[in-house]
């Protein structure tokens, strides 16, 4: 599950056991990555609230689309599993999801759709070839500096979280494995699932 070792759920004590409760009480089980952060809880709740902080004041379904570029890009099955995920389940269809995570810009999205995605691809691949034009590609559309500055924290947060689990060997959870096929492999970017899936 991990390269490292990680605490028990009935070993759990203090801030743990607090993850432990608060992930289990959100998630309806405990997911593989809250279990990495085991023995750093404290950096597990600055996460939420940076992660928090950041989703806030930006549209959800464009939260989805940046962070699901940037997985891609990262390589991580985990997060494009779980972003892909809530794609498919209150945004678009799962053959939707699986085009864009194929390539963004031959799937049916639109224009604005397509430059997020861009943008978030760039910061997640190299933030320092990202230029002015990206930038006044985004405010053509219709974008605010501010809406801009949302997709780039979306992006740079998921490096954070991305190759944190891919550097601990956190496999995403089984539960993807009853995913549409179709779906679960077009997600799986790197990483394969939990045995079992």
């Amino acid at each position: 599950m991990t390269f490292i070792e990680t605490i028990g759920e009935g070993e759990a004590t203090g801030a743990t056991a607090e993850l432990y409760d608060g992930d289990r009480e959100r998630f309806g089980f405990l997911p593989n990555f809250t279990r990495a952060f085991s023995l750093r809880p404290e950096v597990y709740a600055i996460w939420l609230q940076l992660n928090g902080a950041i989703k806030a004041r930006m549209d959800a379904r464009r939260y989805e689309l940046a962070t699901l570029a940037a997985a891609r890009r990262l390589r991580s099955s985990y997060c494009a599993l779980a972003h892909g995920t809530v794609l498919a389940d209150r945004f678009m269809d799962p053959e939707a999801v699986a085009a864009a995570i194929e390539d963004h810009r031959a799937a049916d999205l639109d224009e604005v759709d397509v430059a997020v995605m861009d943008l978030a691809d760039r910061v997640a691949a190299d933030a320092t070839s990202v230029g002015e034009a990206d930038i006044d590609r985004l405010r053509s559309l219709g974008l605010s500096d501010a809406d801009v500055c949302d997709v780039v924290l979306a992006a740079a947060a998921r490096s954070f979280f991305s190759k944190t689990l891919d550097a601990l060997g956190v496999e995403p959870d089984a539960k993807y494995g009853e995913l549409d096929p179709a779906l679960r492999d077009a997600l799986t970017v790197g990483r394969p699932l939990a045995p079992g899936s």
